[in-house]
C-alpha cells in the first residue's frame, strides 16, 4: 500500500535484507527529496544534495557511515538475481514433530521423501495437509503458493491402522487419575494442596492459582514444571508431572523500569525495531510523518482501547465489546458478528435443518500484527466482502492480542477442532495474523476448510470464501436430499402409525359396539326370562285355581269345548254349563295363550268371544253343549 510493490517474492526479499524491519524497509524503496536518490540501478542512500549519477559510487561509499533511519537497499534489477528462498516447515504427525528446511524452488514431493526417511512412512500414504489453497499435489512447487518463511503442516494417513491401543489405554488411564499439586506461593510462604484430574489442563492450573493468590495469571513466575509441560493448553496426564503428588512454587512476576524509549514507543506504536537508536525517526517530519501520524494512522487510533477485556468470563459481553471496537476504528461497514458462545455459533450455523446452514467463519484478530489494519480497513470491511459472508457464513470474531484470551481459544479450538488444528493455530506468528478461518459442520464433526492468512487480497480472499461455499453447496445439497428421504420415511411411518391408529380405534369401537350388543341381548334374554317366568308363575297359578274337570256321567249340563291353537295342536275339556265363560278363558291362559295376547273366535257363526261378557255362563253365550273354538294371535 505505501510503495505500490505487488510482487510478493520482491516484497519479501526487500524485508528479509533488512532483518524484517518493516519501516526501515519502506523508507528504503520511497523516494524523497532529502537524503535519497533513485538512479537508474534502484534505490540508494545519499547525504548531502544529488549531484546526478556521477556521485553514486561516493553516496554509496559514505553510506556505512551514516547514522540515518534508511538502510541500503539491493537495487531492484538484482533482485532476479538473488539466492534461492529458504523456507522452513513444521510437521505434525501425532505425537512427532519434524523440522524441513527446504529452497522454494522444490516440490512437495520433496518434502514426503524427507518426511518418509523420519517418519518411515511411505510417500504414497501421506496426506500432507495446512496449505493455504486447496489444490496442492506431489508436483506443485513451493514458489508458485507463495509461502512465508515459517509453515505449519501436518499429515494424514488414513489408510494405516492407529497406534496400539496399550498406549492410548495408558493414556486415557492417565487422563482419569488424580494429581496432587503442592503449590508453595513464594511471597508469603504458604502452601495450597490442590487436587486436579488428569485432563485439567496447566492453563486451569493456573487460573485457580490466580483465585487463591491473587497473581494474574500473566504475571505468575513459576518453578517446578517439567521441561516438557511447553504450552499452557496441555493436560496435566502428558505434561510430565510426578504422580501422584508433584511440587510447584509460584511467586508474582517483577514489573521492569520502564525506559523512556519503551514509553515513547508505547506512545507513539512506532519504533517497532528493537536496534533502533532514540535519533533514527529524528527526521520523521521530512518525510511527511508527523508526531502523532505515521501512514495516514492517526495518534487516536494507535492508542485505541483493546479489542476484547481479559479474561473475560463470559463470551457474549466480551464479543459485544470486540463489535463495538471493531465499528469505532473501521467504521460501521464490517461483517456482522454472531454475539454469544463458539457453541451457539456452532448451533447456529450448522444444527438447523440443512437448507438454513451456513458456514461458521471464525475471524481471529490480533491488534500486534502490521496487517491487521489493512485487513480489516481494506479487505474485511469491503462490501463485497461484507454483503457475501452476511449472506453465506455465521461470523465469529476473537482476539487473539492478550495471552489469556489466546489461550481460551486454543482450549475452544482443541476441544472443537482437535490438537491438529489448535497446533497449527498455536504455530502462527504475529505477523501473520489476522487469520480467517472456514468451517464446516460435516455430520458429527466440524471441519476447518481453510485458514487464510491476513497477508491476501480483496480478489484473493473472496475466491477462497467462493471455493469454500462451492465445497459447502455440494455437501448442503446431500444433507437436503438425505433430509428430504428422512422425512418422506418420517411422514410414511406417521401415516403408518395413523393408519394403525385408526384401525385400533375402529377395532376398539367394534368391540365396545359387540360389547353392547351382547350386553343388550342378555338384558333382553333377562327381560324373556322374567317375563317367562311371570306367565309361568300365572299359568300355573290359573291351572291351579280352575274347578276340577266334571266328569262325563254327571247329572248337571256339560259343556264340551274343542280348541285349536295356532300351531295346529287341539285339547279339550268339559265344563259345567253354568261355568262362566271367565272359566274358559283362565284354562286357555294355563295352556300359554292369555286373553290379553290372544283372543278365542267361533267357527259357525264366526265370532270372537273374547268380546263377550266374561262372567255369563256357558250355556248364556251359547257354548253348549259342544263346541269347537281356535285361538289367533291378536294384532
Amino acid at each position: 500500500a505505501c510503495t505500490g510493490i505487488e510482487n510478493i517474492d520482491e516484497a519479501i526479499t526487500l524485508l528479509e535484507q533488512n532483518n524484517w524491519d518493516l519501516v526501515a524497509a519502506i523508507n528504503g524503496v520511497i523516494p524523497q527529496e532529502n537524503g535519497i536518490l533513485q538512479s537508474e540501478y534502484g534505490v540508494e542512500t545519499l547525504h548531502g544534495p544529488a549531484y546526478g549519477p556521477s556521485s553514486h559510487s561516493a553516496a554509496a561509499s559514505s553510506a556505512p557511515s551514516s547514522s540515518s533511519a534508511f538502510r541500503h537497499v539491493v537495487p531492484s534489477r538484482q533482485i532476479v538475481e538473488r539466492q534461492p528462498r529458504m523456507l522452513d516447515f513444521r510437521v505434525e504427525y501425532r505425537d512427532r514433530s519434524v523440522d524441513v528446511v527446504l529452497e522454494d524452488s522444490s516440490t512437495v514431493g520433496d518434502i514426503k521423501h524427507i518426511l518418509e526417511n523420519e517418519l518411515q512412512i511411505p510417500a504414497s500414504k501421506m496426506l500432507l495437509k495446512g496449505w493455504k489453497t486447496g489444490d496442492v499435489d506431489d508436483s506443485t512447487v513451493l514458489k508458485s503458493l507463495h509461502l512465508p518463511k515459517n509453515n505449519s503442516l501436518y499429515v494424514l494417513t488414513p489408510d494405516l491402522p492407529p497406534p496400539s491401543s496399550s498406549h492410548s489405554g495408558a493414556l486415557q488411564e492417565s487422563l482419569n487419575q488424580n494429581f496432587m499439586l503442592i503449590v508453595t506461593h513464594r511471597e508469603v510462604q504458604r502452601e495450597y494442596n490442590l487436587n486436579f484430574s488428569g485432563s485439567s489442563t496447566i492453563q486451569e492450573v493456573k487460573r485457580n492459582v490466580y483465585d487463591l493468590t491473587s497473581i494474574p495469571v500473566r504475571h505468575q513466575l513459576w518453578e517446578g514444571w517439567p521441561s516438557s509441560a511447553t504450552d499452557d493448553s496441555m493436560t496435566l496426564a502428558v505434561s510430565g508431572l510426578t504422580f501422584p503428588c508433584h511440587r510447584l512454587t509460584v511467586g508474582r512476576r517483577s514489573s521492569p523500569v520502564q525506559t523512556r524509549e519503551q514509553s515513547e514507543e508505547q506512545c507513539t506504536d512506532v519504533h517497532m525495531v528493537s536496534d533502533s537508536d532514540g535519533d533514527d525517526f529524528e527526521d520523521a517530519t521530512e518525510f511527511g510523518v508527523d508526531d502523532g501520524e505515521m501512514f495516514g494512522v492517526a495518534s487516536s487510533a494507535l492508542r485505541k482501547s483493546p479489542m476484547m477485556p481479559e479474561n473475560a468470563e463470559n463470551e457474549g459481553d466480551a464479543l459485544l465489546q470486540f463489535t463495538a471496537e471493531f465499528s469505532s476504528r473501521y467504521g460501521d461497514c464490517h461483517p456482522v458478528y454472531f454475539i454469544g458462545s463458539l457453541e451457539a455459533a456452532f448451533q447456529e450455523a450448522f444444527y438447523g435443518k440443512a437448507r438454513d446452514r451456513k458456514l461458521l467463519a471464525i475471524y481471529l484478530h490480533h491488534d500486534e500484527s502490521v496487517l491487521t489494519n489493512v485487513f480489516c480497513s481494506q479487505m474485511l470491511c469491503a462490501e463485497s466482502i461484507v454483503s457475501y459472508l452476511s449472506q453465506n457464513f455465521i461470523t465469529w470474531a476473537w482476539d487473539m492480542t492478550k495471552e489469556a484470551n489466546r489461550a481460551r481459544f486454543l482450549t475452544m479450538c482443541t476441544r472443537h477442532f482437535g490438537s491438529v488444528v489448535a497446533q497449527t493455530i498455536r504455530t502462527q506468528k504475529t505477523d501473520q495474523f489476522p487469520l480467517f478461518l472456514i468451517i464446516m459442520g460435516k455430520r458429527s464433526s466440524n471441519e476447518v476448510l481453510n485458514v487464510i492468512q491476513g497477508n491476501t487480497t480483496v480478489d484473493e480472499l473472496m475466491m477462497r470464501l467462493m471455493a469454500a461455499m462451492e465445497i459447502f453447496s455440494a455437501q448442503q445439497q446431500e444433507d437436503i436430499k438425505d433430509e428430504d428421504e428422512r422425512e418422506a420415511r418420517e411422514n410414511v411411518k406417521r401415516e403408518q402409525d395413523e393408519a394403525y391408529r385408526i384401525s385400533l380405534e375402529a377395532d376398539r369401537a367394534k368391540r365396545e359396539a359387540q360389547e353392547r350388543e351382547m350386553a343388550e341381548q342378555f338384558r333382553l334374554e333377562q327381560i324373556r326370562k322374567e317375563q317367562e317366568e311371570e306367565r309361568e308363575a300365572i299359568r300355573l297359578s290359573l291351572e291351579q285355581s280352575l274347578p276340577p274337570e266334571p266328569k262325563e256321567e254327571s247329572t248337571e249340563s256339560v259343556s264340551k269345548l274343542r280348541i285349536r291353537t295356532p300351531s295346529g295342536e287341539f285339547f279339550e275339556r268339559r265344563f259345567l254349563a253354568s261355568s262362566k265363560l271367565q272359566v274358559v278363558f283362565d284354562f286357555v291362559a294355563s295352556k300359554g295363550y292369555p286373553w290379553e295376547e290372544y283372543k278365542l273366535l267361533g267357527t259357525f257363526p264366526r265370532r270372537d268371544v273374547t268380546q263377550l261378557d266374561p262372567n255369563k255362563s256357558l250355556l248364556e253365550v251359547k257354548l253348549y253343549p259342544q263346541e269347537t273354538l281356535f285361538l289367533e294371535a291378536k294384532e
